[in-house]
């Protein structure tokens, strides 16, 4: 996909630069595989804030994807390219031979009428999904699970995909996006290839009401408020009040470590990100 820019007919056009989507099918979503939403812009069960900066946004409706693949051995023909606004990739509408239709996040390649298929013994084309210990080493995959039967749950944003590159008895070490190598059980459902629009993160919203309808409010400073409001706020013009950088509570926002010691998974990681 290729990005589109605007002419500054308006300050907000002038900067604005977003993904062409004339690939993309004008239609409604499956009914069947939609369902509302509720929002609670940050407030939790007792109407406090509880999250900062989050606001009222535009309605949207959930797509609900099949992250699990499990539709085995069963052919199915790519019905339509769609729009998710619940995500930043892309989803494609797949309709399976016996009539049963999903949705499956969209990876680059794949085009309205070409065919994909989950299973044991699939071909390695684009879209198809199955075990990574049939995959051969250097190939780059997409929704992966991290434990059997569970769903993928890593690079599934825009753009994204893990490169396989070792095998070892029953795991498998994958490159991430992120650049952490980290082991994951051989029998776990990977899809072939990468996310498509890939150009989603090169897009500007041009304009801070767009922000407003994906429910992003303004951030004030910390350093701008009075005492009571946050521990850096005060002072004769602007000072951190000579501590490192924290949230109103006093948590460290910067470096803070919040990696949970319940269920370590240290032992399946090859290399860290930094």
């Amino acid at each position: 996909m290729a990005l589109k820019t605007y002419k500054p007919t308006t300050p907000g056009q002038r900067f604005r630069v977003s993904v062409k989507d004339d690939l993309l099918d004008k239609k409604k979503s499956e009914k069947r595989l939609t369902k509302g939403t509720s929002y609670n812009a940050g407030r939790d069960s007792a109407g406090r804030i509880s999250v900062r900066r989050k606001g009222g946004q535009v309605k949207r409706k959930y797509r609900q994807i099949d992250f699990k693949r499990d539709k085995k051995n069963v052919p199915g023909t790519v019905t339509s390219i769609e729009y998710d606004p619940n995500r930043s990739a892309n989803i494609a509408l797949i309709t399976y031979k016996d009539g049963d239709k999903r949705y499956i996040i969209a990876p680059k390649g794949l085009k309205k009428g070409g065919t994909v298929e989950a299973g044991e013994n699939v071909s390695l084309s684009i879209g198809n999904a199955m075990p990574m210990s049939q995959i051969p080493l250097g190939m780059t995959v997409h929704n992966v699970e991290l434990q059997k039967g569970k769903g993928g749950q890593m690079a599934r944003s825009a753009g994204a995909g893990a490169v396989i590159v070792a095998k070892e008895g029953d795991y498998v070490t994958l490159k991430l996006p992120s650049g952490e190598m980290r082991m994951v059980y051989a029998q776990c459902i990977a899809t072939i290839g990468e996310v498509g629009n890939e150009d989603h993160m090169n897009e500007t919203l041009g304009k801070a009401g767009r922000a407003r309808y994906l429910g992003k409010r303004p951030k004030v400073r910390g350093v701008s408020m009075n005492p009571i409001d946050h521990p850096h706020g005060g002072g004769e013009g602007h000072t951190a009040g000579g501590r490192h950088p924290v949230s109103p509570t006093g948590v460290p926002t910067k470096g803070y470590k919040t990696r949970k010691k319940k269920k370590p998974s240290d032992k399946f990681i090859v290399k860290r990100r930094k």
